[in-house]
């Protein structure tokens, strides 16, 4: 073997030895906090949860994953304490509400982070929004809906959510009748559904999906974004003839497409940075978790971080007219 080889190997193993070294010890020995922002038993935190089972096998040193719930705001609390409290060393991360970024842009108030300034994962999921109703009521299709003048009724945890900004567009440009009835979680609206109490609940898909397949309500209607299961819905925007309409529809939708978003705080280091990524991206892939995913009737779809960055550029950068069109139906 001549010279030139040997040290060529050498090499290698010094800088394999040398990246090992520098990977290990940040982990190691560590617990990663995921914060989500909405109580236990929804979307976000079945995600998060089925995230922190699979993540270690995929980052260097193997630290322990715990999941801890900091619900309040329509996740703002949550957003504000990852963005102004958490420490940028890669040990907390969270996942907030998809709709935080029309909260940033409607300069709503409690908003005390800037959304481009987080440290991306990613998102774990494009989640399209759909409207479900109790398959015991006389409503079979769309059509249906719309020709009845009797107000139904959904459950929903907030005006900052899904299952309330994207009912209420449906309200304001398809002209029906809904009334939305607040609940303190996701999971206590899904509650008052099966005692009949509410007619029915919007949300995503695979938060909705369990109900679906169990018969407890069907599906009507959906945004633009769509998943497997649900192509054949019609799709909001289609149904409104009003140019602000579909366009105010095709905003809110654009943040399905950043499901399930996951960050860190800004500054987070780079190389702390690329190691999540990287871990969320290959266990979005992992077998096991694909298999529980599957169990648990939750879609898993890696969307990188600068993916879900475009995505937020698109919302943050509209003009004023059209910002100021957007305040009159989504609240918060």
């Amino acid at each position: 073997m001549s010279l030139y080889v040997i040290i060529l190997f050498s090499v290698f193993f010094l800088l394999t030895a040398f990246k090992d070294s520098l990977a290990a010890p940040v982990y190691e020995g560590k617990v990663i906090k995921i914060i989500v922002g909405h109580g236990a038993g929804g979307g976000y935190d079945r995600m998060a949860r089925l995230f922190a089972r699979h993540l270690p096998k995929y980052i260097s040193g193997k630290p322990a994953v715990i999941v801890e719930n900091m619900p309040g705001a329509s996740s703002m609390i949550c957003a504000n304490f990852l963005y102004n409290i958490a420490k940028p060393d890669g040990l907390t991360i969270g996942t907030f509400d998809r709709s935080l970024p029309f909260a940033q842009l409607l300069k709503a108030e409690g908003v005390k982070f800037d959304l481009i300034k987080f440290s991306w994962i990613g998102s774990t999921a494009s989640e399209s929004a759909i409207l479900t109703l109790r398959t015991d009521l006389p409503y079979k299709n769309l059509d249906e809906v719309r020709r009845s003048k009797q107000p139904l009724h959904l459950a929903t945890v907030g005006t900052a959510a899904t299952d309330y900004q994207f009912p209420i567009l449906l309200k304001e440009f398809l002209d029906l009748q809904l009334k939305m009835v607040m609940y303190p979680s996701s999971a206590e609206g899904i509650l008052a559904v099966e005692r009949k109490e509410a007619d029915g609940r919007a949300g995503s898909y695979s938060a909705l999906k369990p109900f679906i397949e169990r018969g407890l309500v069907h599906p009507l209607i959906r945004g633009r974004v769509s998943e497997p299961g649900i192509e054949h819905l019609p799709v909001d925007e289609n149904f409104t003839t009003d140019p602000k309409g579909k366009t105010i529809m095709a905003m809110r939708s654009s943040g399905d497409r950043v499901g399930r978003p996951f960050v860190a705080p800004p500054n987070t280091p780079s190389d702390i940075m690329n190691m999540l990524r990287d871990a969320f991206a290959h266990a979005a892939k992992d077998s096991e978790l694909k298999e529980e995913s599957k169990k648990m009737m939750m879609a898993v779809e890696y969307v990188p971080a600068d993916e879900c960055i475009k995505v937020l550029h698109y919302i943050l950068n509209q003009p004023e007219d059209m910002v100021r069109e957007f305040n009159k139906y989504i609240k918060f």
